[in-house]
């Protein structure tokens, strides 16, 4: 029998823990079980699970658009439906498409201007919106004016689902 010394056990202790911790990182955890991931160039990207068809009842999403004091004859309360598109709105595709564009995922759709953002301060008119509803199966309570620059931004991201006010 050959004898093995106690440096040699170390070594051989240190091989065994490396590899048992390289196998265990590969290994997804749990918080990513279920969620479908695709394989890009730069590797492994995770995506978000789809929403639920719960969420999607009703027949897609939906939004009711109230505009005030913009003029031109905007104003007016329109519904609006997308996926599939229809309702009262001027424009239902370039306004779902509008909203579309601004869903991010982990990020709220028809969220206001954060609080102590540094705008510039001009005046885009008196116009105001209120936008209700649901979207990609979430709430939606969000109002609109065009007070200063940040304002005057996020409605125009909007536009066509507001109405075009610019200069």
């Amino acid at each position: 029998m050959s004898q093995v010394t106690s440096g040699g056990l170390r070594r051989l202790v240190t091989a065994a823990s490396l590899a048992a911790v390289t196998s265990l990182s590969g290994a997804p955890t749990a918080a990513y079980a279920g969620v479908i991931t695709e394989t890009g160039s730069a590797g492994v990207r995770v995506m978000p699970p789809p929403v639920p068809d719960e969420d999607r009842a009703g027949g897609g999403d939906h939004l009711t658009v109230t505009v005030r004091h913009a003029g031109g004859g905007a104003d007016g309360t329109y519904e609006l439906y997308c996926h599939p598109g229809g309702g009262s709105h001027p424009d239902v595709g370039g306004a779902c498409r509008a909203a579309e564009r601004n869903t991010r995922w982990g990020r709220e759709t028809f969220a206001p201007v954060p609080e102590r953002s540094v705008c510039t301060m001009e005046y885009g008119g008196p116009a105001t919106a209120h936008v209700a509803g649901t979207w990609a199966g979430r709430p939606v309570d969000a109002t609109y004016d065009r007070s200063n620059g940040c304002q005057i931004a996020r409605w125009d991201r909007f536009v066509p689902l507001l109405p075009d006010l610019g200069p």
